[in-house]
């Protein structure tokens, strides 16, 4: 129980496992895209301050221009015009590096190649006004006119820079909003994700170690159940065995090798290793099986005999069955029992039966001499007695007459004897035969048979309806009568004979002879009491024996035999009969049936 809860709960963990790696992979996926989405979110806001700086360089840089061309009219130092020249050149770059950034926003492109118009317009009316300086050709006027036309481009040139600095912080405030919100996302994400993979560690440690505990439980048990088994193997005298035919490996118990007189692991298990130990006349056996369950896939019992190591002889009963294991290997497996105990009791049971069919068979001769060669005899004898008494009886003396009543009363008691006996061999040997009959007509048939002395001791039978049961008709008919039969007999002098018959249907659970496996719900309890001579309740059991009888019932006929005859026809029945009584209170004979 505990390895299919361990099995069962190992597959949960790997499903808990996968599940957790699938959503912290996908909680990974959502972090590394937000991770991805806050980098670029800070380049566009960087690309929007590069993009200002490059416009804030640019007109530094044309504002340089146009200082160090004034320096140069002002003083005519050539040293003005280098530096005039590296502005020019920076200017340029700034322009490249402008049209870099802008590459993707076609309006800042279009403003910027507005700007580079305003600016190189800007550069050759700078240009112009020094060549026509170096050149002594520039007088005041037209250098006025040249500076204001320079100054209205640079109010041009500033307008478009700071338009497309609006532009660009428009883009920024835009940008940085987005950046804010991704950065804002970015500690719960990264608490989400060291939170469940907190809880994911706690999880997993809890549960391996919680699978841990049911494993090494599993182990013990595992344990303690195979330790049980060998010892059960030892107690049992039979041992295991698995030949996996994929591999053709053979392993056994310990205990198969102490069966065959060996100690465990002394030898290779394998089939040529076994059957050396089995009886030369077996081995047959052992190939034929193996055959067999292979072939057929069904269990298959083999009995074979093996010579033990120290040359004993003992039986052997082995129970083999193939199946094939979760790894797709065929195997067969098995047990051996030592049945030689089991072997020499069948032999000893089966010579008693043979003493019991012969006793049986003598005891058949008894009955047919008490049945057909003793009667012949007696016959003879009463016919001779009533021959005598009819003619010779006046000849006789009083003492002859005694006698010859003596040996007519031996004669009459033989009779009821032999017919006693017959009547009890019928009941042990009769066939039964069960059917639905009714109770209460075979009692009728028991009161008709013993009318004439139900009439001469004006007996009195009363009871309550008695039930249709399953039974042999004509036994359960004998009973009737020999119980009224007795009850008859044993009555009290100058006293009516009284008859009470009663019954009542009881459940299994309250028959006090109820066996376990019995398989009846009820019984049917019936009891027949009387107003007798009763008898004491310590002869209750000894009265059912075969030939007893009461010392008291000297004065009454009878072979003892009628109560042993109602006992047979009850045990024939799987029921029981007891008697319940006392000296001048009466009898009552309860017998159950199965209802």
């Amino acid at each position: 129980m505990q390895l299919r809860t361990f099995i069962t709960s190992s597959f949960f963990t790997r499903s808990i496992f996968v599940v957790s790696l699938f959503l912290l992979l996908f909680i990974s996926g959502i972090f590394y895209r937000h991770s991805v989405a806050l980098n670029e979110s800070t380049e566009w806001v960087f690309h929007s301050y590069k993009v200002q700086a490059g416009l804030a360089n640019l007109l530094s840089n044309a504002k340089d221009a146009e200082a160090e061309q004034r320096g140069y009219l002002l003083t005519g130092d050539s040293t003005f015009l280098v530096q005039y020249g590296d502005a020019r050149q920076k200017i340029n770059t700034s322009f490249r590096t402008l049209r870099k950034l802008t590459g993707d926003n076609l309006r800042q492109l279009s403003n910027l190649d507005s700007l580079n118009m305003l600016v190189s317009l800007r550069f050759n009316y700078l240009s112009d006004i020094l060549k026509k300086a170096g050149a002594g050709q520039l007088d005041k006027r037209q250098l006025d006119a040249s500076m204001a036309l320079g100054k209205d481009l640079m109010y041009k040139i500033s307008d478009l820079a700071d338009e497309m600095n609006k532009v660009e912080s428009l883009d920024a405030k835009v940008r940085e909003k987005k950046y804010k919100n991704e950065i804002s996302f970015t500690p719960i994400f990264l608490i989400m994700l060291l939170l469940f993979s907190l809880l994911i560690i706690v999880l997993s440690y809890v549960k391996i170690t919680n699978d841990v505990d049911i494993l090494k439980k599993a182990n013990r048990a595992l344990q303690i159940t195979t330790e049980s088994f060998k010892h059960a193997e030892e107690i049992g005298d039979f041992s295991s065995w698995q030949w996996n035919f994929t591999t053709n490996k053979l392993i056994y118990s310990d205990n198969q090798y102490r069966l065959l007189g060996c100690e465990p692991g002394s030898f290779e298990p394998n089939l040529a290793s076994f059957t050396e130990f089995v009886h030369p006349e077996d081995r047959h056996v052992i190939s034929e099986g193996e055959t067999t369950v292979i072939n057929s896939r069904e269990p298959s019992v083999a009995y074979f005999r093996i010579i033990r190591k120290d040359g004993e002889l003992r039986y052997f009963k082995s129970i083999g069955k193939f199946l094939t294991d979760i790894n797709g290997d065929k195997n067969l497996i098995g047990i051996n029992v030592d049945i030689t105990q089991q072997r020499y009791d069948s032999m000893a049971l089966e010579s008693k039966n043979m003493e019991l069919e012969q006793t049986n068979s003598e005891l058949a001769s008894f009955n047919h001499i008490a049945s057909h060669d003793l009667q012949q005899p007696l016959r003879k004898i009463q016919t001779y007695i009533s021959r005598i008494n009819d003619s010779e009886a006046g000849n006789l003396t009083e003492a002859g007459l005694r006698y010859f009543s003596r040996i007519k009363a031996s004669a009459d008691h033989m009779r009821r004897l032999i017919d006693d006996l017959l009547l009890f061999s019928r009941a042990n040997k009769a066939e039964k035969v069960f059917e639905q009959a009714d109770l209460n007509s075979l009692l009728e048939n028991s009161k008709q048979e013993l009318t004439t002395i139900i009439e001469e001791k004006n007996a009195v039978i009363i009871g309550d309806k008695l039930p249709v049961l399953h039974v042999i008709p004509f036994q359960i008919e004998q009973l009737f009568t020999n119980l009224i039969g007795n009850s008859l007999k044993y009555c009290k002098p100058d006293v009516r004979p009284v008859i009470t018959i009663r019954h009542t249907t009881i459940k299994a659970k309250d028959y006090p002879f109820n066996k376990p496996g019995a398989g009846y719900n009820k019984y049917s309890k019936i009891t027949v009491k009387d107003n007798g001579i009763g008898f004491e309740q310590e002869y209750a059991e000894s009265i059912f024996r075969l030939f007893h009888r009461l010392d008291h019932t000297a004065d009454f006929s009878g072979t003892g035999i009628g109560l042993s005859i109602c006992k047979k026809i009850i045990e024939n029945h799987s029921g029981h009969i007891l008697a319940e009584s006392a000296p001048d209170e009466g009898a009552t004979f309860t017998f159950f049936l199965p209802a």
